[in-house]
């Protein structure tokens, strides 16, 4: 696998509410997050990440669908105690509807490839690059539903978890996925390190605050503390589009969440998120979702 880029900055692609969460504090630590989404989504970009990224359902139920960028959609009917797993090198397309009255949460949990690097040499015998992990897509798995709703609830407990016991939990977790999920497929690329996840975290954060101002590549280039041209392969890597093209595409979202939850007029959407000129504002709008932004607000609340 070639470098891609970590993930702490997940929350800044994923719309939803952040409930709980838990920074890695070392490299060989894990990366939690609980969170409640939309309960009905339009698609996102996820990045690609080098951790293993398991999401387990905490609460309600959904149709999620997935695919690879300009692949086809594949539908996953999803409920309480599901999860996924994936170390995917390509970054993928997401978007869900609820289908319970409960709300949506979820659980995100990265676990740190130092870790998961001694629990493949330890189970093993081999290095991390020669392992793999299989893809798995609203599964059950009584061991990690226990596991993970250890994590889940002392994450959610009035006082701060001990960092052992968050850490302990990291091991058990990393120890069955080595035992019980290695892919079985000849020639699967194996997990490799990219730019640790607080860099990405503080990029995607950069960028949204600042959906409003000009594009500085250099910036966003020096919070990696990458040069201007490893930090644009790196980044394309992990998400499939050039910076500044991913600039852009928080800008729509941001505009597709303003069109359908405010009455802001969609001049003043355009100018709030840096367009001087409407008729700019609504060709970017349109190259990326195929209509006008009048057209999606009309559409959005028909179909809400």
């Amino acid at each position: 696998m070639v470098d891609i880029t970590s993930a702490e900055g997940m929350k800044g692609h994923i719309p939803g509410q952040l409930l709980r969460e838990h920074r890695a504090q070392a490299a060989d630590d894990i990366y939690v997050e609980i969170a409640t989404r939309s309960a009905v989504q339009d698609e996102i970009l996820v990045p690609a990440v080098p951790e293993p990224m398991l999401v387990w359902i905490a609460s309600g139920s959904a149709l999620v669908q997935e695919r690879p960028l300009g692949g086809d959609w594949l539908a996953v009917p999803v409920k309480q105690g599901d999860f996924y797993l994936t170390t995917s090198p390509s970054p993928v397309e997401m978007r869900w509807h609820s289908t319970s009255a409960l709300p949506f949460k979820v659980m995100h949990v990265y676990l740190g490839l130092q870790l998961f690097a001694r629990t493949v040499q330890a189970a093993t015998g081999r290095t991390l690059a020669a392992f793999a992990l299989r893809e798995v897509s609203g599964e059950r798995d009584p061991v990690l539903s226990g596991l993970f709703e250890a994590l889940y609830l002392s994450l959610n407990a009035p006082q701060q978890p001990a960092q052992d016991f968050v850490q302990g939990l990291a091991q058990a977790l990393a120890s069955h996925l080595v035992r019980h999920y290695e892919s079985a497929r000849q020639g699967r690329t194996g997990i490799h390190g990219g730019l640790p996840a607080h860099k990405l975290h503080r990029i995607i954060d950069a960028m949204r605050a600042n959906l409003a101002e000009p594009f500085e590549l250099a910036c966003y280039a020096d919070i990696a503390g990458l040069s201007v041209f490893h930090f644009s392969r790196v980044f394309k890597q992990a998400t499939g589009m050039a910076p500044s093209r991913y600039l852009v595409r928080l800008r729509v979202d941001e505009a597709r969440r303003l069109l359908c939850e405010t009455d802001q007029p969609v001049v003043d959407i355009g100018y709030e998120l840096g367009y001087q000129s409407p008729s700019h504002f609504s060709q970017v709008f349109r190259q990326t979702t195929g209509v006008t932004p009048s057209a999606y607000r009309t559409g959005g609340r028909a179909g809400a």
